[in-house]
């Protein structure tokens, strides 16, 4: 019987990853095909392309994907493209305003891809602080943006975050 705790790094040569039908991930690991693959992250979530789970339809984990980079060129842009999709994370850019009305936080906040607004019913369960400055921010209909390092926020928003934490 296989040890379910064992972690197995597959060798890059081993996977060749493929759209199927439907857009689905697929594709051959270690020999053996499969007609639908998910990957994730796994912990510390800031290596974003490195120790990369994947697993078959069942859920049962295949194996680790050590580094996108080994990955030959196709497998590594269809990996990056899952990623994508499965950890879409909008980036604010800037803060624009946050208060305290109706027993809601607002958040107003500018994203790479346009501006959006996060209600929270408190900050202690919305706003996760992570190592290196990273703060995650989800609101109560599970909308969820990213600040990738606080301290590079310009002056406006750094002080709208500091007063409101």
């Amino acid at each position: 019987m296989k040890d379910p705790y064992e972690i197995r790094i597959l060798p890059p040569a081993a996977v060749n990853l493929k759209r199927g039908a439907g857009g689905v991930l697929g594709g051959k690991v270690e020999n053996t095909h499969y007609e639908e693959l998910t990957v994730y992250r796994t912990f510390p979530f800031r290596f974003d392309e490195e120790y990369i789970s994947v697993r078959n339809a069942k859920g049962e984990e295949l194996g680790i994907i050590r580094e996108l980079a080994e990955l030959e060129q196709d497998s590594r842009e269809e990996l990056r493209r899952e990623l994508q999709y499965r950890y879409f994370l909008p980036r604010v850019n800037r803060i624009v305003s946050v208060k305290f009305k109706s027993d809601l936080w607002l958040w107003d906040l500018k994203t790479h891809l346009g501006p959006t607004r996060l209600a929270m019913r408190n900050l202690q369960d919305y706003v996760q602080l992570h190592s290196g400055g990273r703060v995650i921010l989800s609101d109560i209909s599970g909308k969820r943006c990213q600040i990738t390092d606080w301290r590079s926020l310009d002056g406006h928003s750094r002080k709208w975050l500091e007063d409101t934490l």
